[in-house]
């Protein structure tokens, strides 16, 4: 895409669709060694709606696990391995 006069430039249908982005939404150009990125910002209500979604989520999860009668501690050594940077207890 090309640069305008006054340094705008179009973003493309696909990308906006993929991101949400519509007229009025807000976008930032993070720059990190040397690449643009655009990152679509969040407005309040989404940010809401989307606190809502995972809050419904976690409610939806709690308590669905089941360790088989392990402790918290057994099951992180389970799931991770055994802690080599640690010494005897």
């Amino acid at each position: 895409m090309r640069v305008t006069t006054k340094g705008q430039v179009t973003i493309p249908k696909e990308i906006r669709d993929r991101l949400g982005i519509e007229p009025g939404s807000e976008v930032d150009f993070v720059v990190s060694d040397g690449v643009v990125t655009l990152v679509a910002l969040e407005d309040d209500e989404a940010r809401q709606r989307r606190a809502k979604a995972i809050s419904a989520w976690a409610d939806k999860v709690a308590g669905t696990i089941d360790l088989g009668g392990m402790t918290t501690d057994e099951y992180m050594e389970w799931l991770r391995g055994p802690r080599d940077d640690l010494g005897p207890r």
